[in-house]
């Protein structure tokens, strides 16, 4: 039999593709790849799932650190939403790929296989990162029956059941995927473009659970990087778990988005990323204050590229690390502690501290400055010469 590694969520989809891949004559060797969101007592669940489906031996890793270095840190880095609105969720799959991979190489395999779809982005993600990673023959088992059946997922349902196994009742409605990043909700009326049930909020609370106080919060930046809660260290994992948990209680980060993915139709997921959303907040106000003009201005592109290119599978082409070059070295001065104040559905940083702030002793916005009147009437004017005496030769 030949061995082949099964990136494994314990989901219908995963769960299915364990028996399918034996009966296609593989011996199969999962994986799970652990990024964030989920507990001990599920992993150990998932391990058991992968076992009693008949898996030959099941892997369990965490990458938490992984992440938050390697995706996280970038993402907050590029101050960028994906087409403004999306904050890349998504983007864990590549260490999922990356630890799949690996596990190939002590197994001594060239076989891989994972559950994606063929109508969503993540087979796009992963066959490209599994492509860019070395030679490896990819199997995709629900893509196969797709091919066959109208039906899909009725068909695991029964193709399980004549097995023996039995199907959770949480792979009835939605398709949760949460990890440390946040969650993503899609299914039943999300996909109809209709108004979310209450059974969507996951990390945040429903608005007449909002707490009636208003709380204050801070965060201490090295370097770009988030290094203080409230003034306690905290690794970068712990820090945005601690903010998922109290800014979620406030709804902060929960949204609907619709998006052109990368297939060419129009998706439509609900998101909740409280910390994420905390962090970009805060690290935007430092920014803003110690950046020169030009700084914030072009930054902008760059930022937006690496979003792009993550959310459409480009994670492992050398202009990433090109990009991540010029975000890491852009966040020399971004050091400091800013100040942000929680409240039913909203993040707002109310005050930055840093002695990197751009402002001059004796020049502040509309009070002072260390130039005179004739100065600023010289400057207006050479400012504006272009367009007046454009108008100047080209009245109507």
């Amino acid at each position: 039999m030949k061995k082949i590694v099964l990136a494994f969520s314990g989901g219908l989809d995963t769960s299915f593709c364990v028996p399918y891949l034996i009966d296609k004559g593989f011996e199969v060797h999962t994986i799970f790849v652990n990024t964030g969101g989920i507990s001990k007592n599920i992993e150990k669940q998932i391990s058991y799932k992968s076992k009693k489906l008949g898996a030959k031996k099941h892997h369990s890793v965490n990458v938490e650190t992984k992440l938050w270095q390697q995706i996280l840190t970038p993402l907050i880095w590029s101050g960028s939403l994906y087409q403004g609105k999306y904050p890349v969720l998504c983007s864990d799959r590549y260490l999922i790929v990356s630890e799949a991979v690996n596990l190939c190489k002590k197994l001594k395999t060239n076989l891989i296989a994972h559950g994606c779809t063929g109508m969503g982005n993540d087979q796009v993600r992963f066959d490209m990162s599994i492509k860019a990673l070395g030679n490896y023959e990819i199997v995709s088992p629900i893509r196969e029956i797709q091919a066959k059946v109208s039906d899909v997922r009725n068909y695991e349902i029964d193709f399980l059941k004549g097995r023996g196994h039995k199907i959770s009742s949480s792979n009835s409605k939605y398709s949760i995927n949460e990890n440390l990043m946040g969650v993503t909700i899609s299914g039943s009326e999300i996909d109809k473009w209709q108004e979310p049930k209450d059974q969507t909020y996951v990390l945040c609370n429903k608005p007449n659970k909002y707490p009636s106080k208003e709380k204050k919060i801070s965060i201490d930046f090295f370097k770009g990087v988030p290094k203080k809660l409230n003034g306690k260290s905290l690794k970068g994992s712990e820090l945005l778990k601690i903010l998922n948990k109290e800014a979620g209680k406030y709804g902060v980060g929960r949204d609907l988005y619709t998006g052109d993915t990368i297939i060419g139709i129009k998706g439509r997921i609900l998101f909740e990323s409280p910390g994420i959303s905390v962090l970009m907040s805060a690290h935007k106000a430092l920014e803003d204050a110690v950046f020169t003009n030009l700084q914030n201005s072009f930054k902008t592109n760059v930022g937006e590229k690496w979003v792009e290119l993550v959310y459409k599978g480009f994670y492992y082409d050398p202009l990433i690390e090109d990009l991540e070059s010029f975000l890491e070295n852009s966040q020399k001065s971004v050091s400091g502690r800013v100040t942000l104040l929680l409240s039913p559905g909203k993040v707002e940083s109310i005050s930055v501290e840093s002695k990197k702030i751009l402002q001059k002793k004796d020049a502040m916005y509309a009070q002072s400055a260390s130039w005179d009147e004739k100065e600023s009437i010289g400057f207006i004017k050479l400012y504006g010469q272009s367009t007046s005496t454009w108008r100047g030769l080209n009245k109507k």
